[in-house]
This record gives C-alpha cells, structure tokens and sequence, in this order.
C-alpha cells in the first residue's frame, strides 16, 4: 500500500521561508513521478513543481525562481524549499507520486498525501 505523509507546513511571514517534506512508503521513491500541488480556499488545486528523477524538475511560472524540488531515494522522501514566500502562496500543500507518464495535472497522479497548511499573512 502506497502512502505519502507530508509535513513541515506553518505559518510564516512575508519574505520568509519554508521547506515541506514528504516520505513515500509503499514502494521505492524511484520509481515514481512526484509534484507538489497546492490548493487554496475555493480555488482549484494548482501545479506547483515536479520530479521525475533527481535532475529532472519543473516547475510553475508562479514559483520558478523562488521554489525548489528535490529528492532523497534513500530516504525515500520528496521535499519542497519555499523561499521569498508572498501572501499569494497561502494554501494547502499536498505531495503527490504516479508511476505512469505525468506532469502538471492532478489527474496524472495516483497517490496523494493528506496536505499540509502554509500560511502567509498578509
């Protein structure tokens, strides 16, 4: 059974920084495609970045610059570098694998975690 626990949401201030992890069990982290999504309150769940292997990452224009995916296989675990965080990134951060062809559309992942808060007051 496949299952991705993220954590490492919060609340921080504008400017400020953050860094998300999330540990996939169930199968070896190399074997899948990972992302991270976000949703905000009434709003559809967005793209956010993406790894198929350790050097090969992309990302939403929203966050190209100020974000950063990357990937432990060893320790099976996908993290996500929230720097220069603005009131516009306040959301639910949910961690997502396939392993199949996917990209940038929620539904081309299979499994998803259960989401952690970011915050940004403006």
């Amino acid at each position: 059974q496949v299952q991705l626990v993220e954590s490492g949401g919060g609340l921080v201030e504008v400017g400020g920084s953050l860094s998300l992890s999330c540990v996939v069990s169930g199968r070896t982290l190399s074997t899948y495609r990972t992302a991270w999504f976000r949703q905000a309150p009434g709003k559809e769940r967005d793209f956010v970045a993406g790894s198929w292997s350790p050097i090969d990452t992309f990302y939403a224009d929203s966050v190209k610059g100020r974000f950063t995916i990357s990937r432990d296989n060893a320790k099976n675990t996908v993290y996500l570098q929230m720097n220069s965080l603005t009131p516009e990134d306040t959301a639910v951060y949910y961690c997502a694998a396939s392993v199949r062809r996917s990209g940038r559309k929620p539904s081309e992942y299979d499994y998803w975690g259960q989401g952690t808060q970011v915050t940004v007051p403006s």
